[in-house]
């Protein structure tokens, strides 16, 4: 499901993102970008398959959590592997 609010909402909770960009370097992981984590919650959203509303956009920015993003990463990196070595 595509879905163009992500696009549009990008700017608006920008903010977001950058708080919990911060919140991450200063838990140690200083290589987190903003990208990575915006990727990360439009992949959250995108598998619950209804339509996100802006503030279900911005708890899931906030509550998004270092385990959560870190499985997201590895999972990641295993596929971007996976399509490299075909």
């Amino acid at each position: 499901m595509e879905n163009t609010h992500f696009s549009e909402w990008k700017n608006e909770v920008k903010p977001a993102v950058q708080s919990k960009k911060e919140e991450f370097h200063y838990l140690g992981y200083e290589s987190v970008t903003e990208e990575e984590i915006w990727e990360c919650v439009q992949s959250k959203l995108k598998k619950k398959k209804v339509e996100p509303r802006l503030y279900a956009l911005v708890d899931t920015i906030l509550a998004l959590s270092l385990n959560d993003f870190m499985t997201w990463l590895t999972i990641r990196s295993y596929k971007d592997e996976g399509l490299t070595q075909e």
